[in-house]
């Protein structure tokens, strides 16, 4: 696996792999071609065309790691909560603020054949890549679709989120979350992914004793329960805004690489976890917006400040803060991945 233990030579040095979250979407041309004669859902749960959508960014722009072309928020679908792209961005017709949720938490079918396109688009990639690039599936973290699940985004002030922390709705609602989650993890990594990222878009919304108290036992939960069956699958954890305290609070569970965002101080990070995970991050995504003059020197003093630090490289896997913008350059995307394969070595 090229992110881990088959990294890439070049010049009798190692390359730091690299791959970004996002990395097949609206800003590639790839993926607007697809588009063009399908929807959203289609995409995600056709294999074939997740495959051929998952694929493109490898075959454009060489990236060390390929992540599953799907939504982090079909849990809420099988749920019974009403999932829809049908204006554009996801909606859902009922929400956790209804009194009489709970009842209709209905899920529609068995969980392990609802998710199979998932495994099928999967083993699908899996002959289709070469064998130093990495297959990554992923789902979404409990607090994350949780806030989704109660405000249908995870921006805003999450008020009734919050709330939902201290009246019991939240740990309610895990009792039916975590068991569908678990099953699309295991479809994932029967299929044959390599690792599988938990994406906590919403955690660093919450202060540091909320998410102690609340959040971290139901990863501890999750992860702790699917590690007994796949010992063998890597588990990402990114979480979006949070500092290192955070990250001191999950470094006893079972989590091999953790994913911070650009706002994390990547050498205090490698330096204090790199015996124990391997640190992805955390190029700022606006800045594959700039004329390549500026990203060029951007990245420059970027890997010049961690060799200064003396950070651990061979536990480092590049990628941006969050995921690729939309109308993001694509050019700057090939530059970008060729210049880190070409100067990002230790």
């Amino acid at each position: 696996m090229g992110l881990f233990n088959t990294r890439l030579k070049t010049e009798n040095k190692t390359q730091v792999p690299v791959w970004f979250m996002r990395q097949a979407g609206r800003y590639h041309s790839h993926y607007q071609n697809i588009k063009k004669d399908s929807d959203f859902m289609s995409m995600c749960k056709n294999p074939q065309l997740a495959h051929d959508i998952t694929m493109g960014p490898i075959e454009d722009f060489n990236f060390d790691a390929a992540i599953l072309f799907s939504d982090l928020l079909f849990p809420l679908e099988h749920l019974n909560l009403g999932l829809s792209y049908h204006s554009g961005p996801p909606s859902l017709e009922r929400h956790l603020t209804n009194e009489n949720i709970f009842s209709l938490l209905k899920p529609k079918s068995d969980a392990k054949n609802f998710y199979n396109f998932q495994g099928e688009a999967i083993k699908l990639l899996k002959k289709s890549l070469p064998p130093h690039v990495s297959m990554l599936g992923f789902v979404g973290a409990p607090f994350t679709l949780y806030t989704y699940a109660t405000e249908g985004s995870h921006s805003g002030g999450l008020i009734e989120s919050k709330k939902g922390l201290y009246n019991g709705r939240f740990n309610k609602f895990c009792e039916f979350l975590i068991p569908t989650v678990l099953e699309e993890m295991f479809v994932q990594a029967r299929a044959g992914a390599d690792a599988i990222c938990l994406f906590d878009t919403a955690g660093g919304e919450l202060c540091l004793k909320d998410y102690q108290e609340f959040i971290v036992p139901r990863l501890k939960e999750l992860l702790e329960t699917f590690k007994k069956s796949h010992p063998e699958t890597k588990i990402v954890y990114y979480s979006k805004m949070t500092h290192l305290d955070y990250l001191r609070s999950i470094a006893h569970l079972p989590i091999d690489v953790l994913g911070v965002d650009w706002r994390m101080n990547l050498a205090s990070a490698l330096k204090e976890f790199g015996d124990r995970f391997y640190i992805q991050g955390n190029i700022d995504p606006v800045w594959l917006h700039l004329p390549w003059s500026d990203l060029e020197k951007n990245l420059a003093q970027f890997f010049n400040h961690l060799k200064k630090e003396n950070v651990p490289m061979n536990k480092w896997i590049c990628g941006l803060g969050h995921g690729v913008l939309q109308k993001t350059p694509e050019e700057n995307v090939r530059k970008t991945i060729e210049y880190i394969h070409q100067n990002f070595l230790y």
